[in-house]
């Protein structure tokens, strides 16, 4: 009876184990500042800048 009780338990510890899985999506995306993506890409700093999109041209 005590092994019935050992092999049950075992068994729900592994699927509780199981069942803790982390996704990842692959979303990571590396900021890079607008200097250093000026330097990389060429332009202005202010194409880069977040801040900056109203004055775009096209907007």
């Amino acid at each position: 009876m005590k092994n019935i009780f050992k092999i049950t338990g075992a068994l729900i510890v592994a699927v509780m184990l199981t069942s803790c899985v982390v996704h990842d999506n692959g979303h990571r995306v590396k900021k890079v500042p607008p200097g250093q993506a000026k330097k990389i890409y060429g332009g202005s700093a202010k194409d880069y800048a977040p801040g900056q999109v109203k004055k775009r041209n096209g907007y």
